[in-house]
């Protein structure tokens, strides 16, 4: 991961934006290198805020489009996704509808709870939204710790 890290850095905010989207989908990745490493680099916060949320939110909706289509098969097969995981997942986002996308930059569990909600074809627009919230939220306290430090 090392190296995939360090060649996404090397594309600015493309290597961001894609970062951002492999983190949000459920492949097991990580963003905060990319984007402490392009803010590090004098990339501003603003850009790289923007950057990350649109790729975050954009795998988050990839995540959403694969429940959506109701193969729990698929789900546990393809995405290696634990049924246990998935069911606490599911009665989360029956409990919360569409706003459990508010905590769907949690790392893990905020991939499942994308899936459970394309499973349960929430409303997607608010789903997409609250997503962006959260997403946009964690990208948000990451840049500012990060310059809060390096000031």
């Amino acid at each position: 991961m090392d190296a995939l890290s360090h060649f996404l850095l090397d594309y600015g905010l493309w290597g961001m934006f894609v970062s951002a989207l492999l983190a949000g989908s459920v492949l097991p990745f990580s963003s905060e290198v990319v984007i402490v490493g392009l803010a590090a680099a004098g990339v501003s916060s603003p850009t790289l805020l923007i950057t990350a949320t649109a790729g975050n939110v954009l795998g988050g909706a990839i995540n959403y489009a694969i429940g959506s289509l109701g193969k729990e098969e698929w789900i546990y097969k393809c995405l290696r996704m634990d049924r246990q995981k998935l069911e606490q997942g599911l009665r989360y986002a029956h409990r919360y509808g569409a706003w459990g996308g508010l905590l769907a930059w949690v790392p893990v569990i905020g991939s499942v709870v994308t899936v459970a909600l394309g499973y349960l074809r929430t409303n997607f627009l608010i789903c997409l939204i609250t997503m962006a919230i959260g997403k946009w939220f964690r990208y948000a306290v990451l840049l500012y710790g990060y310059n809060l430090i390096s000031t």
